[in-house]
């Protein structure tokens, strides 16, 4: 029997439901920090662990788990990412401290991790080379609307009923994919014996996780020392000198776990650089605007969620024709619009952006986003895995998603970084102006009273103006002095957040021109097209 005998339809729609659980949790739990804080009475150092424990684990662990779809078959895989991360997503509505629900998150990172580089084996295993782009596309697709339809689907949940349920909700449909797995999922094998590199395993590992440590907690820990003589720039210098000795050794490897030659593909390499570029700017820009619709504008979190509907319902729409037009004339000059209209857009949404901005302002620039999001996800992948063998799939598509999640790990921690650089700078300055129409004994105060929050480090959430009012006001001054608290935060925000994201539309720039190193192929007709090496086991 082989992959030809199956209708490849079913089997991309099981796994983009297992894909869309994965990437739906990157982001949903965001929009519950508030009610998770409330509920298990936890600190936000706690509740920052509970987005951050599942970000390592996926991180870390992509690139042996693709390579474990290689040795064991990717439909194994993919079954056993379901099992563990079904099971620990009932775990994380049962938590009842905030340490049992970190364990239980971490837990399903790996279950991520596990099932994540499977999609992309099996499915250029089951569709022919000239479909893959139309199956990429609606990939793509799910990507892009999962990861931005998280804080909308967040909000509504926890508005309408309690936080827990943003994990139970994992539980039925992973059950759903589980069973559909083994209806419609074939037992695709390469038809080849691998060996798993343990040496790899264990550097790649201890690499990453250094890294992503380092670079998670940086911030926290004004990136200086964790404790005693630890510093974070040792941690993350200690992870790059793991990586070193990881190529090192992948070099003398036979059958490494990361096929360094992968990498004499141009392609792939360009694809790799944007992907982490298109992840990078995508924390870039997502997290300075969604402070920005909650702590600025004032909405709630379902409000805010809404606002970024038009850019995922356009990239939902656009990314499948995206998959077919790669298809027919190759992914370069796509991937190249793309990049540079999800760059303009987010320009555009912050040169609109004031202290007062209506809801309904936003759509046309977040629809010019979606179209770019749209154009880029399916014409990458499918650009990125064209060339690549079928055994080695597992380990290019694992070394693809690693790539993009240190991409976002390095988004967050250099926009937490600049956002609060700038803000610290730009609340300074509003302030000093602002203290002008106070009494000259409180302008002082004022004034300082914004310094030292920066240096404690601000919070900007939603109600929050950033920094407290000044010791032993009279009652007559009260109002007046909450009202220039106000004003100095959503002024200095605004100025804040547009250099924030110019950094991440500097980023796409950079990425959309380097597409043009992308070599660009047509797909070949089904009919010419050269077989994939692969059997169906059993």
């Amino acid at each position: 029997m082989t992959t030809a005998n199956r209708n490849p339809w079913p089997v991309l729609l099981v796994t983009v439901l297992g894909f869309f659980m994965i990437m739906l949790d990157t982001t949903i739990v965001y929009v519950a920090t508030p009610s998770i804080l409330s509920s298990l009475h936890a600190s936000l150092d706690q509740v920052l662990w509970v987005f951050n424990g599942y970000l390592l684990m996926y991180a870390v662990l992509l690139i042996t788990a693709g390579r474990l779809g290689d040795l064991f078959g990717p439909r194994q895989l993919f079954a056993v990412g379901l099992v563990v991360f079904t099971a620990a997503s009932a775990l994380c509505g049962l938590s009842q401290d905030a340490n049992q629900l970190i364990a239980a998150r971490v837990i399903q990172g790996v279950g991520a991790a596990l099932l994540a580089p499977q999609t992309l084996t099996i499915l250029m295993a089951i569709f022919p080379p000239a479909r893959r782009g139309a199956a990429f596309g609606i990939t793509g697709a799910v990507i892009g609307i999962s990861t931005v339809a998280g804080p909308t689907l967040g909000g509504l949940i926890v508005t309408n009923a309690d936080w827990r349920w943003i994990f139970f909700l994992n539980v039925p449909v992973g059950i759903i994919a589980l069973v559909g797995t083994f209806l419609v999922i074939p037992d695709v094998r390469t038809g080849r014996q691998h060996r798993l590199d343990w040496i790899g395993v264990l550097l790649s590992s201890a690499a990453l996780f250094a890294i992503v440590f380092g670079l998670i907690e940086g911030q926290r820990y004004d990136w200086s020392t964790i404790e005693g003589w630890l510093t974070i720039p040792m941690v993350i210098g200690a992870g790059i000198a793991l990586f070193i000795a990881f190529l090192a050794w992948e070099r003398r490897q036979a059958e490494p776990l990361v096929p360094l030659g992968l990498f004499r593909d141009r392609n792939f390499s360009v694809m790799n650089w944007a992907g982490t570029a298109m992840s990078f700017a995508m924390q870039g820009i997502f997290i300075p605007i969604t402070i920005y619709t909650q702590s600025v504008l004032g909405m709630s979190a379902l409000q805010s969620g809404l606002t970024f509907a038009p850019m995922s319902l356009t990239a939902g729409i656009v990314a499948p024709f995206a998959g077919r037009l790669a298809d027919r004339f190759g992914g370069k000059y796509l991937l190249m619009a793309g990049l540079a209209l999800f760059g303009a857009g987010a320009a555009v949404v912050t040169a609109l952006a004031t202290t007062t901005s209506a809801q309904g302002i936003f759509i046309l620039p977040f629809v010019l986003t979606g179209v770019g999001l749209g154009l880029v996800f399916a014409p990458m992948t499918t650009v990125a895995m064209r060339d690549i063998r079928p055994a080695m799939a597992g380990a290019a598509s694992g070394l693809l998603n690693t790539t993009r999640q240190l991409g976002s790990v390095i988004g967050a921690a250099v926009v937490g970084a600049v956002l609060q650089n700038q803000l610290a700078t730009a609340l300074h300055d509003q302030a000093v102006t602002a203290a002008t129409r106070l009494p000259v004994a409180f302008q002082q105060p004022f004034v300082s009273g914004f310094a030292q929050a920066a240096k404690s480090g601000l919070q900007v959430g939603r109600g929050q103006t950033g920094a407290p009012l000044p010791a032993n006001l009279p009652p007559a001054v009260v109002g007046t002095v909450e009202r220039l608290v106000h004003d100095v935060f959503v002024n200095g925000y605004v100025m804040a957040m547009r250099p924030t994201v110019a950094v991440a539309v500097v980023v796409l720039a950079v990425a959309s021109l380097s597409c043009l190193l992308v070599i660009n192929r047509r797909q070949v007709p089904d009919e010419v097209a050269a077989p994939i090496d692969v059997a169906v086991a059993g």
